[in-house]
């Protein structure tokens, strides 16, 4: 059984950073690609960045150079540090497999970037 919890949303100016984080529960954390997602009020979820198992890195273009993923295999953790946030990266950002399992959605972290 996986679970997946987020955490580290909030709050920020335009231009400013966040770092997310999110706690894996399950034994296969270490043998699975994993990936950001988000989805923006009324749209729908899209995947932000992919980390695979040896840590190489995909990111979508409308975050590429901002925002970065990182894992801790030690540990069971996925992270997703933001930089230069603007507006439209206002959104419930979560974490799962990639490709997602569906049962595990974690409740997210929102992230609101207003002035």
């Amino acid at each position: 059984q996986v679970q997946l919890v987020e955490s580290g949303g909030g709050l920020v100016q335009p231009g400013g950073s966040l770092r997310l984080s999110c706690q894996f529960t399950g034994k296969i954390f270490d043998y699975i690609d994993m990936a950001w997602y988000r989805q923006a009020p009324g749209g729908q979820r899209e995947r932000v960045a992919t980390i695979g198992t040896v840590a190489s890195t995909k990111y979508a273009d409308f975050v590429k150079g901002r925002f970065t993923i990182a894992r801790d295999n030690a540990k069971d953790m996925l992270y997703l540090q933001m930089n230069d946030l603007n507006p439209e990266d206002t959104a419930v950002y979560y974490c799962n497999r990639d490709p997602p399992i569906g049962y595990a959605w974690g409740k997210g972290t929102q992230v609101t970037v207003s002035s």
